[in-house]
Parts: structure tokens; sequence; C-alpha cells
């Protein structure tokens, strides 16, 4: 179940970046399938728990310095992005 969760969050956060007209509502599916994953699959061990912080507070200002790459830049500035939503939504 929990790669199930993981790859639909994937899927979405492509879906939402290639196509954002087509689904007002990506975000909110993110935080959903985050806190799923959350509660399915509590985090016991302190040390991936301390790298899930930094990383919720990271990857958005790594994702934001992806645009200066040529031609996937915004792409992949854009999936990591939509990717930290879900790391945000995880109740850790």
């Amino acid at each position: 179940m929990q790669k199930g969760l993981m790859w639909g969050s994937v899927v979405v956060a492509v879906a939402a970046t290639f196509a954002p007209d087509l689904f007002e509502y990506y975000a909110l599916v993110l935080v959903v399938l985050g806190l799923a994953m959350g509660f399915t699959n509590p985090i016991e061990d302190v040390a991936t728990r301390v790298a899930m912080y930094v990383l919720a507070v990271l990857l958005p200002q790594i994702a934001d310095n992806l645009d200066v790459i040529p031609v996937v830049g915004d792409g992949v500035d854009n999936i990591l992005g939509t990717s930290a939503d879900i790391i945000d939504a995880i109740p850790i």
C-alpha cells in the first residue's frame, strides 16, 4: 500500500506539472495522499524523522533553483515543488 501511495503521488505531481488546467485540486489530492502515507506508516526512527523535516524545509528552495537548467528545469522545478506538498502533509 505504501508503494502504491508513493507512486500515486508521483503520478499526481507529474500530471500537475504537465496538465495543470485539467484538474483544479491537485494540491488537495497530494495532501490527502501524504496524510494517508503518514498514518499508514508512521516514522519511528528519529534520524529518518529529522531527515523528513529537513527535506520538507529545503526541497522547495532546491526546486526554485532548478529553473536555470535549459529545457527541463521548469518541469523538474514544478515536480519537486509539487512533491514538497506531499512531504509537508506527512504527519510526523
